[in-house]
């Protein structure tokens, strides 16, 4: 069924798994035809298993020939997943949102085509706002006021450097509501009160902009920016970034109101000093509130708007764009299942997460999915609606929830020898 090359790849007789020589992680990149293999394509089990990890246990289990594809969403654990898949980590210290230093990579191809396939042709660069401006970097608690998305900029600088000509932003898991100011700051834009001094980093003092400076902002001409997210909340408003989010980042009721007014200044500013007057979206719809009001300008506190107002940013479906980036298309061809998952199955993974777009886009393939998981609140008839035609839970092996995080690894090998039983 498999005819390899020799060159470059390695392969586990057991599992048909393949790789890269060299590399401790199995990736996807299958220099020949695979015919009727399982392609394994899960997000991480968040705080357990990395995607990764899933994705080898998974195989592990099945015992078949599989290509592994690990996949993320956009949000934490996206430079993870792409790394996997045969991008290479660059690791940088760079400003956490409290302003204190912490270490935190962004994912880099020459190509952007680690496995031959995919939206490709450029050097690029994933950049993962959680991993610099995300709340686990916040060590002392949550700091919604002044917390600032500053480090992520930074990486963006820094794969602008290497000479990256598409850059990929994750965002999710955001520490700040600072619409992005702190990221501009750090590719040149100062954002000055009414005597012409820079303002504190973080939201709160953006209730006291007066201008923005871009005279010494970065060269980003002729680089391609691109928002991997499926949040669609505008910046401002009873659905914008304060409203929605910022009480998930330890803001109380008069903290949203002093961070919805800062990015009410920042939009307002914005528009009178940096073009953004009757903006026209890159669907060529004019909206009434311009930048501020298209779709996904509210994602990770703000960051999305800075996005698309200093970057000049295309917000795409995150799992569908990521999935296209790492070849899914062409890896699923000649597929007789793709088995999926994430850690719990529930509403919000009906809501634009990965497994509902990876059963999308294998539905376009013409390929069954079925999905695995940590636990599962979905019915039979929802799950069949996103297309995924059964669902496996750790749960089903182990009832204590304790012991499912615990031993997640054991736990899903022994679950997908249970699906290979049933569906192989």
């Amino acid at each position: 069924m498999m005819s390899p090359t020799p060159a470059r790849r390695r392969s586990d007789r057991s599992t048909g798994r393949a790789g890269w020589e060299g590399r401790a992680t199995f990736v996807v990149a299958w220099e020949f035809a695979v015919v009727e293999h399982v392609l394994v394509a899960p997000d991480k089990f968040k705080g357990s298993l990395t995607a990764a990890e899933v994705a080898a246990r998974v195989s592990a289990g099945l015992g078949v020939p599989v290509v592994e594809l690990p996949v993320a969403d956009g949000g934490d654990g996206t430079v993870d997943a792409v790394v996997a898949c045969g991008f290479t980590r660059v690791t940088l210290e760079v400003t956490g949102p409290t302003g204190l230093p912490v270490r935190a990579s962004y994912a880099w191809h020459p190509t952007g085509t680690p496995s031959g396939t995919g939206a490709g042709g450029v050097p690029t660069a994933v950049v993962e706002l959680a991993e610099a401006s995300g709340l686990r970097r916040l060590p002392g608690g949550r700091d919604p006021l002044t917390a600032t998305s500053h480090g992520t900029g930074e990486l963006v600088a820094d794969a602008v450097a290497r000479g990256a000509r598409r850059i990929v932003l994750g965002l999710g898991g955001s520490a700040s509501t600072d619409g992005g100011a702190g990221m501009a700051r750090a590719l040149g834009a100062r954002f000055l009160d009414a005597d012409g001094k820079e303002l504190e980093p973080g939201g709160a003092a953006l209730t006291r902009l007066d201008r923005i400076d871009i005279s010494a902002f970065a060269d980003l001409s002729g680089i391609e920016f691109v928002v991997a997210s499926d949040v669609d909340n505008p910046l401002l408003g009873p659905h914008g970034a304060a409203a929605v989010y910022a009480p998930q980042k330890g803001a109380d009721p008069a903290q949203v109101k002093v961070l919805e007014a800062a990015l009410t200044r920042l939009a307002a500013v914005a528009t009178r000093t940096h073009g953004l007057v009757g903006a026209v979206e890159h669907d060529d719809r004019p909206r009434p509130m311009g930048v501020a009001g298209a779709p996904g300008a509210g994602a990770a506190g703000g960051v999305g708007f800075a996005a698309l107002a200093f970057l000049g940013a295309e917000i795409r479906p995150g799992i569908e764009y990521l999935l296209d980036l790492l070849g899914f298309g062409e890896l699923v061809k000649g597929a007789r299942l793709v088995v999926t998952g994430e850690g719990s199955l529930d509403e919000q993974s009906l809501r634009g997460k990965a497994p509902v777009g990876v059963a999308q886009a294998a539905a376009r393939a013409g390929v069954p999915v079925v999905a695995v998981c940590g636990r599962r609140t979905l019915s039979d008839a929802d799950l069949k609606a996103a297309g995924i035609e059964a669902a496996y839970a750790l749960t089903d092996l182990e009832p204590d929830p304790e012991r499912c995080m615990t031993d997640a690894a054991a736990l899903l090998e022994r679950l997908a020898a249970r699906l290979a039983a049933d569906r192989l």
